[in-house]
């Protein structure tokens, strides 16, 4: 198993540190998030907490010091560890993925520790090579939709690829002006997202405007109706989830069995799960890309390592996090992202 191959590494924790990370986003919200720092025998790891909450945030450093991860495990003796604590404090988190979320920033902490205080990486432990990473950059249409956006990206960079969220007010007009830039190989209906501020409905229209529009791009995380379904029909295979994969219990219980899956290792909470995951779809030939969440910090980095060693060819919405800000520099890095020359632990730098 995948996992076995971490899962012995020796960890001790001496220090556990917090830092507060803020920063406006292209998307109009403010992105929060919070880095957790373990350190032990010389070195340190790093997770990034990606919680979409902000008083969590505040919580989290008010309470992180009660957290008593201090002292020698294994990898897989402190996994088991958590799953003993109650790292919200008595708080019921605003959804219940978020729990993932701060488990996963502690869990990728923690392997990024062992693997350095092993003097190692990922890639050598998993008997892995790092391979350069292609990348998409993750946009929302400007309000009313134009594709104007996409255009000014391309003027920049004509060589950029995309992810983009269509929304009701997309008209065919709109669709036709962004199929013929070639350059989308993603589209998220987000139509899993329930209570969100980019929840978008089941919109049969919108739909068959997608997937006439762009036959040759992906289609994420559509809402099944009895009216929308039998749009997939002949589509299946381009048809890639996101919000609903946290396991592969949660693949096995898709409507059909998926060619393509997008991952976000912090919907997964746990190494294991994580890998185990990734294993399941290695055996069962489903195509995987790599999917962000804004993060702000080390987290960015852990998802282009984690792509760099299982799908790095493929439309990976990883884009180098500058790419989000509302006024992105020039001289942004374009894809594919290089491999790291002298990787550590879980670092891809």
């Amino acid at each position: 198993m995948l996992y076995d191959r971490v899962a012995d590494l020796d960890l001790s924790i001496d220090e556990f540190e917090m830092a507060r990370r803020e920063r406006e986003t292209s998307s109009g919200f403010t992105r929060t998030t919070t880095v957790i720092s373990l350190r032990g025998d010389g070195e340190i790891g790093r997770g990034e907490d990606v919680t979409y909450d902000t008083e969590a945030h505040d919580a989290l450093l008010a309470f992180g010091e009660e957290i008593p991860v201090t002292g020698t495990y294994t990898l897989d003796e402190f996994s088991e560890f958590l799953t003993g604590l109650d790292l919200f404090h008595g708080d019921e988190p605003g959804q219940s993925i978020y729990r993932n979320y701060r488990r996963w920033a502690l869990e990728s902490a923690a392997l990024d520790l062992a693997l350095k205080q092993a003097g190692t990486n990922l890639a050598e432990r998993l008997d892995r090579t790092y391979d350069p990473v292609r990348f998409v950059v993750s946009t929302r249409l400007e309000e009313p939709p134009t594709g104007d956006r996409i255009r000014s990206w391309l003027d920049r960079n004509p060589d950029l690829e995309f992810k983009v969220d269509p929304t009701s007010d997309w008209t065919s007009a709109v669709v036709d002006r962004l199929a013929e830039t070639g350059a989308v190989r993603v589209l998220d209906l987000k139509g899993q997202y329930q209570g969100t501020t980019v929840d978008q409905p089941a919109d049969p229209a919108l739909y068959q405007r997608v997937l006439e529009g762009f036959p040759d791009a992906l289609v994420e995380d559509p809402a099944l109706t009895e009216e929308t379904r039998p749009l997939f029909d002949g589509h299946a295979e381009r048809v890639t989830w996101d919000y609903p994969i946290r396991s592969v219990e949660s693949i096995e219980e898709l409507p059909w069995t998926p060619a393509w899956l997008n991952i976000k290792p912090s919907r997964f909470g746990t190494v294991q799960t994580l890998f185990e995951t990734l294993e399941y779809c290695d055996d069962h030939d489903i195509d995987l890309f790599g999917g962000g969440q804004f993060e702000l910090d080390v987290g960015r980095e852990h998802l282009h390592a984690i792509a760099s060693l299982w799908y790095p060819n493929a439309p990976n919405d990883v884009a180098p996090s500058g790419y989000n800000d509302p006024e992105p520099r020039e001289d942004l890095p374009s894809s594919p992202l290089a491999p790291p020359t002298s990787p550590r632990g879980l670092e891809w730098k």
